[in-house]
């Protein structure tokens, strides 16, 4: 299945081995989905593993990465705005819906107030990680 995950998600899943969303690394690592990344969804992943309150090395920071970008299949979304798309209230995170369009995958999964809101206005799933998790019956 081929989702994007919202920097937040990404986040959770890899910085806190424990936590509430460490289940999705299971799901990419067993390729039960495959996460899409473009370069602009990336750089903020990038972005937002170096800020201060994470107290993160640069060496911290790339041994998360290496948990996360190999198992995330890049996808080349360019700067112009897929037709189709609902506008979000949140600019910033318009690169996440034309990331779904154009790497065509079946669910976006986000936290996002302003990206939930658009669920049911695109061909994709808006999902929050509690719904998401549902896909995936217990083994």
């Amino acid at each position: 299945m081929r989702v994007v995950l919202d920097t937040n998600v990404v986040v959770s899943a890899i910085l806190f081995r424990e936590g509430r969303l460490s289940w999705l690394r299971e799901l990419w690592r067993e390729s039960r989905i495959v996460p899409l990344a473009s370069r602009a969804t990336t750089d903020e992943l990038i972005r937002v593993l170096a800020y201060p309150k994470f107290r993160l090395s640069p060496d911290d920071v790339q041994a998360l990465l290496s948990e996360y970008l190999p198992f995330a299949q890049p996808v080349e979304v360019g700067r112009r705005r897929p037709p189709g798309l609902p506008r979000c209230s949140d600019r910033d995170d318009e690169k996440f819906l034309a990331l779904a369009v154009i790497g065509n995958a079946e669910a976006l999964v986000t936290g996002d107030k302003a990206l939930l809101i658009l669920a049911g206005r695109t061909r994709f799933a808006i999902e929050s990680p509690a719904v998401f998790r549902r896909r995936f019956p217990a083994r």
